[in-house]
């Protein structure tokens, strides 16, 4: 089971209860980040949309993917996962930036 860590707001967004920081998901197929944002969303369907564009498929932009110390982030979405993270011993965190100001 591959551990996912997901940022508070999107957690209420996709009505995850209760106190669990992690939601734990088993992939169909090679580990990637496509599979595994394709497993929350079949899961979590408010969460489509969320971490990458339907229309392209590329991630957010102020969606971040971090794993074992290492940013995550600009590695294509279908590159394979890290092993520990695959082998469930540490999780993905998915880090939502904040933009703004004026």
């Amino acid at each position: 089971m591959i551990r996912v860590v997901l940022p508070t707001p999107l957690r209420v967004l996709a009505r995850i209860d209760g106190e669990a920081r992690e939601i734990a998901l088993a992939l169909a197929g090679p580990p990637t980040l496509a599979a595994l944002i394709d497993a929350l969303e079949a899961r979590h369907p408010a969460l489509a949309g969320t971490l990458r564009d339907p229309a392209t498929h590329r991630r957010r932009p102020l969606i971040r993917f971090f794993a074992g110390g290492r940013d995550l982030s600009h590695a294509p979405l279908e590159a394979p996962l890290p092993p520990a993270v695959v082998a469930g011993d540490e999780p993905l965190l998915v880090v939502a930036a904040i933009a703004g100001g004026c």
